[in-house]
């Protein structure tokens, strides 16, 4: 099975409502399809979310990198030589984390039909179902309140608030939060980076003296700012989850060994892919820090590769794959099913991908 062309292609689909962050705000996923083509007619599936303010990805810089680094790298390369074909990939071109992800999801998806199994199993999981929480973007507190019933209302028993844009009102967006979905729900909150490390910490131990039972806090401070992250871990309670601040493995090691965080959230578009995030999840495991396995805003190709990886690693114990949820439509038939919280995996060879509705090639 050898790689006799790569093309790319571009999917748009709206959201259910905008996406707030303290970073940015989204209305649709607007994304990067890769198929990898090989000489026996099998097809690899991969994608990637052009994420300017976290990887520093750009629509262009992905295309751009696949069409004139990766691509001619890994050429007629053969996937049964797995860990060589990563090699190249890998070495292919400095950075381009998303660029790489997309081809690497479409590797491994080739890699699964290859030997005919799902990739989770090669990987050596037998879960077939996970749970996920679902992200409550930041507005005001009645909004988010309102927001949080809704997402109760259909199940979701693990809510992700997005904070970071005012320390003080962030507060009480969480009071609010709290008051209305009561306290048989469990509130993880991200400030993407959004507080300073005393900020953060003021507002953390206020929302624990207020009783919200928090369960962790992701990326408090700048992704740069490690010291500032473990300044916030010695001074709360609440466990602190590193997430910006880890994109390859060696970021997870530096975060682990400084001491700078309670959690990993892995990543596969800043990790560059499936590769190296079993990486960061070795690392973790050997030094018995739990993970998160978490998306951007992304469709079910590359979203459904992350489910294949949390399936296969015990050391990933929280889930946060709901990209694919947020969106008004799936248009990709095949892979894992999303219902709300429920992600069902299924037996069809590598991520079992069949066809995309709308996917519009890159003219050459």
């Amino acid at each position: 099975m050898k790689i006799t062309d790569i093309k790319i292609g571009y999917i748009s689909v709206p959201l259910k409502k905008p996406f707030k962050t303290a970073l940015r705000t989204v209305e649709a996923v607007n994304d990067v399809i890769v198929q990898v083509i090989t000489d026996t007619g099998h097809v690899g599936y991969g994608e990637a979310p052009p994420t300017g303010p976290i990887t520093g990805d750009t629509k262009g810089a992905i295309v751009g990198a696949i069409e004139d680094h990766i691509k001619p790298a890994i050429m007629g390369m053969d996937i049964e030589g797995f860990e060589v074909l990563m090699a190249k990939l890998q070495a292919s071109v400095v950075g381009n984390t998303s660029a790489k992800a997309a081809v690497d999801i479409a590797l491994y998806d080739l890699f699964g039909q290859l030997h005919n199994a799902p990739v989770y199993k090669l990987l050596g999981g037998s879960k077939t179902e996970i749970i996920t929480d679902i992200t409550i973007s930041v507005n005001s507190p009645e909004q988010m309140a309102k927001d949080s019933i809704e997402a109760v209302g259909l199940g979701y028993e693990t809510l992700k608030i997005k904070v970071g844009k005012d320390a003080q009102l962030d507060i009480e967006r969480m009071k609010a939060i709290r008051a209305a979905v009561g306290y048989d729900v469990q509130l993880r909150i991200d400030a993407n980076q959004g507080w300073k490390p005393k900020e953060a910490v003021e507002a953390l131990n206020k929302m624990e003296a207020a009783g919200l039972n928090i369960e962790f806090v992701e990326q408090p401070v700048a992704a740069h700012d490690l010291e500032g992250m473990k300044y916030v871990k010695d001074h709360v309670s609440i466990p602190v989850l590193a997430d910006e601040s880890v994109h390859s493995p060696m970021d997870a090691m530096k975060v682990i060994e400084m001491g700078a965080a309670d959690l990993v959230n892995i990543k596969l578009m800043k990790a560059g892919g499936l590769h190296n995030a079993l990486k960061i999840a070795a690392i973790a495991e050997v030094h018995g820090v739990e993970c998160m396995i978490g998306c951007m805003l992304e469709a079910k190709i590359s979203v459904n590769a992350a489910v294949h990886l949390a399936a296969s690693r015990d050391i990933i114990t929280k889930i946060d794959l709901d990209g694919p949820i947020l969106c008004s439509e799936d248009p990709v038939a095949g892979g894992a099913v999303f219902e709300e919280y429920k992600i069902t995996l299924n037996n069809e060879p590598g991520f079992g991908v069949k066809s995309i509705k709308g996917l519009v090639f890159k003219e050459n």
